[in-house]
């Protein structure tokens, strides 16, 4: 316990800011990422820093991912341009729902 404890005295909790998926949601509902979050925390709680970042890394590399997604619009690019080079070759022809024009209904 600190000797002075200023989250309590100035009425502020820090938790809330730092574990941003943890804190209270609208409708009450868990945040996109709330699970992830909890599995990285569950993880590296009580072992410290230098520990948590090798014993730990998975869940935090899945906590990341859910926020930014950089893994996911990484696969999404790879697989627009091989839908792209595939129409240059001819070997794609896309639906013509998928080329911008409109349905051919009666």
């Amino acid at each position: 316990m600190p000797f002075v404890d200023l989250q309590s005295r100035l009425g502020i909790n820090m938790d809330r800011w730092i574990l941003m998926q943890s804190g209270a949601q609208p409708h009450k509902r868990a945040a996109r990422c709330h699970a992830f979050e909890k599995e990285w925390i569950e993880c590296s709680s009580g072992i410290g820093q230098t520990r948590a970042k090798k014993e730990c890394q998975v869940e935090f590399e899945d906590f990341y991912e859910c926020l930014h997604r950089e893994k996911t619009s990484a696969r999404l690019l790879a697989i627009r341009k091989q839908r792209e080079k595939m129409i240059k070759e001819g070997s794609y022809t896309p639906p013509a729902c998928h080329a911008g024009q409109a349905e051919q209904t009666p």
